[in-house]
């Protein structure tokens, strides 16, 4: 699965508290949309190895694993350990300090689903997932620095 889609925002924030949002997977029916559960099923809070998610974001609804790979506060990196609708997930936060407290967050997704679907129709999807995932991030972590 070599074609991803990449997207980055600013975020007014450091590091390591971009990377506690993220790492706190109770919270992410709060602000990420379309997920209802978030759930460490291995490994230590606040840096688990695997979690479950149930997803429902119309007109994708999905119950998966995914397992991390986290690299201190400048980068986290995911793989699909099972799903159902998905066929493969790979994806990552990347942080990069900026001038004056601020960070600037790089996603990257890789999706394979098991219905069929045309590349280009893929990566707008994989982008709206992006967007989206970023801006809530964004507004998580700026409502709570």
């Amino acid at each position: 699965m070599a074609e991803q889609t990449t997207s980055s925002i600013t975020i007014a924030a450091t590091p390591p508290l971009i990377m506690a949002v993220i790492s706190d997977f109770d919270a992410y029916p709060q602000w990420a949309q379309g997920v209802k559960i978030a759930q460490v099923v291995k490994g230590d809070v606040p840096r688990p190895e695997r979690v479950h998610f149930e997803l429902d974001a119309s007109p994708i609804k999905d119950s998966y694993t995914l397992e991390y790979d986290w690299r201190g506060d400048e980068s986290v990196y995911w793989r699909l350990v099972e799903g159902k609708m998905l066929k493969a997930m790979d994806g990552a936060y990347e942080l990069a300090e900026a001038v004056g407290g601020l960070t600037e967050v790089t996603y990257r997704l890789a999706v394979d689903i098991s219905i069929p679907m045309i590349g280009m129709l893929k990566r707008k999807a994989e982008k709206v997932i992006i967007d989206t995932a970023l801006k809530g991030l964004k507004k998580r972590v700026e409502s709570l620095g």
